[in-house]
């Protein structure tokens, strides 16, 4: 999901001042203690068409919350994941990085510095040790977390944050930096190792919509296959994907801008890299140019694409800013009736937290209102009637 700075990140940064901080630390790049273990089952995987969670097969509900990493009220996390795996939300897809090129105020989270050719790793309390704890809250009530390591848009950093210390005119520069790349590399190795044994990982996300605006799609592609075969090399146990929009696919094209390649994106040849588990792709017809209607469509495109490849598609990203329920329920629905599609995940999750409502990007519907109770309710209630629950 593209933000807008001044709507999320500003409000966002200031949600996190708001909250009682922790004591501010310099960055470092010693690990701190990770998260104990406390949970059972084998980690979640896929088996053909379908995704594996505590040993369970079948079609998974989730949501987003790019900001729960960077809360500092343990509570307030846990609040979350209580009221997650009350509904029977199985996965939330979370932002593992907080990139910057300047330290910010006392107390406002953040997890990597970049400066001057340089990059630190803060692992302290307004750092890694705050995604300690969202894992370390997972793990101990089932939820199971993707987690992401770099942004395409400039909220929370992105790739421009890398750009803008080594050098590069612009994100399209990410890709090909060796620099960049290294630092990328030692960020991942220090995040993949730190939850490495967690039962709450689903997944390693190598980026939240990763683009390459009119390169050969051949520039992404080397990219995805070296840094998820590098992942595969840290931790062969977890998952692997992604975190695309879906671009880049002639299966059901229609020939609207989607479907085409000029973002840099071929959908079914990147599903052939050994070291991607499984398909991800998003829905915004609003921001695509395209209707409501067509989005079922793309979700049935992708399933067909997914089921070539033998590999589950998840429905990563969708939301709208009004009229939930009338149009993101039936996208719900052909995504529960498609073959090779296995999950879904709006966008996004918010909660009352201890100093008022989560940030809402517009998009956001809240627990315990009647969109929850349509999208989430009444959809679990679905997927469970399905068979496939």
């Amino acid at each position: 999901m593209r933000f807008s700075p001044s709507l999320i990140s500003l409000a966002s940064l200031a949600l996190a001042n708001a909250l009682p901080q922790a004591a501010s630390s310099s960055p470092s790049s010693t690990p701190s203690s990770t998260p104990t273990n406390t949970a059972s089952g084998a980690f979640p995987t896929t088996s053909g068409l379908e995704f594996v969670i505590d040993n369970e097969t079948g079609y998974f509900p989730g949501s987003n919350s790019y900001w729960i990493g960077f809360l500092t009220n343990n509570a307030d996390v846990d609040l979350v994941f209580d009221h997650m795996a009350s509904s029977g939300l199985r996965i939330l897809r979370v932002w593992g990085f907080n990139d910057v090129n300047e330290i910010p105020t006392s107390g406002t989270v953040y997890y990597q510095l970049h400066q001057n050719g340089v990059s630190i790793i803060n692992t302290g309390e307004d750092g890694l040790q705050r995604l300690d704890y969202v894992v370390q809250s997972a793990e101990e009530r089932g939820v199971k977390l993707i987690i992401n390591f770099v942004n395409y848009w400039n909220d929370y950093g992105g790739m421009n944050a890398y750009v803008q210390a080594y050098g590069g005119a612009s994100n399209a520069d990410f890709y090909a930096s060796a620099e960049m790349q290294a630092a990328y590399r030692a960020y991942v190795e220090a995040v993949v190792s730190r939850y490495a044994d967690s039962p709450a990982v689903f997944a390693w996300e190598l980026a939240n919509e990763p683009r390459c605006q009119g390169c050969e799609t051949g520039v992404l592609h080397e990219w995805i296959e070296g840094v998820s075969g590098f992942i595969k090399g840290l931790d062969a146990a977890h998952m692997v994907c992604i975190g695309d929009e879906g671009f880049g696919l002639d299966t059901g094209s229609d020939g609207s801008y989607p479907y085409g390649y000029s973002e840099g994106s071929d959908f079914a040849t990147a599903l052939t890299i050994d070291t991607i588990d499984f398909g991800t792709f998003h829905l915004y017809p609003d921001s695509w140019g395209t209707n409501n209607d067509w989005g079922n469509g793309w979700i049935t495109s992708h399933g067909a694409a997914c089921a070539a490849a033998g590999k589950p598609c998840l429905f990563e990203e969708y939301g709208v800013t009004s009229d939930h329920c009338a149009i993101e329920k039936p996208w719900q629905t052909t995504a529960l009736n498609t073959t090779g599609v296995s999950g879904d995940l709006y966008w996004q999750y918010g909660d009352e937290l201890s100093t008022g409502p989560s940030a809402d990007d517009g998009n956001t519907f809240y627990y315990g209102t009647e969109e929850f109770e349509c999208l989430v309710t009444e959809h679990i209630d679905a997927i469970e009637a399905s068979g496939r629950g």
